[in-house]
């Protein structure tokens, strides 16, 4: 493929999998009373996007397998599209959660399978995972910006929300072309469609890039459903909170620019990845103690602790050889990992319920600083999966 499409599509695809998750944690207070939302159900909210890339995360390959990688990341961006216009219109939350179920689902596909993609670009390799990571970020921290101000420009949550579905049926034409082209190629010229392994658990490089990931992927979710509240508790406006938690998002894309080729010179990563969990530590004692008095030196801290998360990205090529191998661990680190980020946003939607405030809640976020230092370090050295499969 051409460097200049394969380039577009990523762009295309990673600005598309992050607004439908970061979008609803800026006017989740509008959106509770507009719909008549619960606690609970709110809390849900922000457990769902962990849950939905964790389940449709698993079916992910599986789908690859029968209509290919690329023509199964187009599909997820037609259920993006369809996801986020039609939950805008919603008018019960129980659809609203069913459809932004089915927008989080493309986006899993996505996850998942355009690692994979990438990987079957070797000459390409690291400039499209940095081009991918950014765009990740870009499209997170976007969501999280303009959704308050745009619903306070006179529209409201709905159309604030629901914006967010036209980027991403841009990208549907450019991606379902792409996988149409692809099925005409040789066999051995498609994205690797790769059966799921579950001799991967004894792997420890893919343990520990689950917990890995798992962990930082918690928190990232935890923040983009409960921090803007967080602040807002503290007394801060909605557009200030969720311009906070766009820095943080934002700060991401740093992370997401260097963290690539910090890997793949190996010099320094030890230091980047024991660093993770401290932030993390040192970002939530700041709310702990005085979120209004400084809170973007908070975000900031967050921000680069959620270095992890585009680490994370990148290890998933950077520790692989094979691109079917890619693809099987893609498949296994992401959907589990996320499995595991849909209990903290559910959690803290509950512990909060249940003490009235948000001081347990960030000591218990707190202490997950300590496992996400260790299995990051475990992760430092220049280890393949390949090497450690069974023969």
């Amino acid at each position: 493929m051409r460097r200049s499409f394969a380039l577009i599509a990523i762009v295309l695809v990673a600005v598309n999998l992050r607004p439908g998750a970061t979008s609803p944690g800026p006017v989740l207070a509008e959106l509770q009373d507009g719909l008549g939302m619960s606690e609970g159900l709110a809390g849900a909210l922000t457990g769902l996007p962990g849950l939905c890339f964790g389940v449709i995360g698993l079916l992910a390959v599986t789908l690859a397998r029968l209509v290919g990688t690329t023509f199964g990341i187009g599909i997820g961006l037609v259920a993006v599209v369809a996801g986020l216009l039609l939950r805008s219109l919603a008018r019960d939350p129980g659809v609203f959660l069913v459809l932004s179920a089915l927008a989080l689902g493309g986006m899993a596909l996505g996850n998942v399978l355009v690692p994979a993609w990438i990987k079957s670009h070797p000459a390409q390799q690291v400039l499209l995972q940095t081009v991918f990571g950014a765009g990740l970020m870009v499209g997170g921290a976007s969501a999280a910006l303009l959704t308050a101000p745009v619903a306070d420009s006179g529209g409201g949550w709905r159309p604030a929300l629901g914006l967010w579905g036209l980027p991403a049926a841009l990208a549907v034409p450019l991606w379902l072309w792409l996988g149409i082209r692809e099925h005409r190629l040789p066999a051995d010229h498609r994205s690797p469609l790769a059966q799921p392994n579950l001799g991967l658990v004894r792997s420890p490089t893919t343990v520990a890039l689950t917990a890995m990931f798992g962990i930082q992927s918690m928190q990232a979710y935890v923040q983009f459903g409960w921090l803007p509240q967080i602040y807002r508790d503290a007394g801060l406006s909605a557009a200030a909170a969720g311009s906070l938690t766009a820095l943080l998002t934002g700060i991401g894309f740093l992370g997401a620019l260097s963290m690539p080729s910090i890997i793949e010179r190996g010099r320094g990563l030890r230091a980047w990845m024991a660093s993770f969990g401290v932030l993390l530590i040192a970002g939530y004692l700041g709310l702990f103690l005085a979120p209004a008095t400084l809170p973007w030196l908070w975000a900031v801290l967050l921000g680069v602790s959620g270095f992890a998360f585009p680490t994370a990205m990148a290890l998933l090529t950077a520790r692989t050889r094979d691109p079917a191998v890619t693809a099987q661990v893609s498949g296994f680190v992401q959907p589990i990992g996320y499995l595991l980020a849909a209990l903290g946003p559910f959690g803290v939607g509950l512990l909060h319920a249940a003490t009235g405030g948000w001081t347990l809640v960030l000591i218990v976020l707190a202490a997950f600083g300590i496992p996400l230092s260790w299995f990051s370090v475990r992760l430092a050295g220049p280890t393949f999966v390949d090497d450690e499969l069974p023969a």
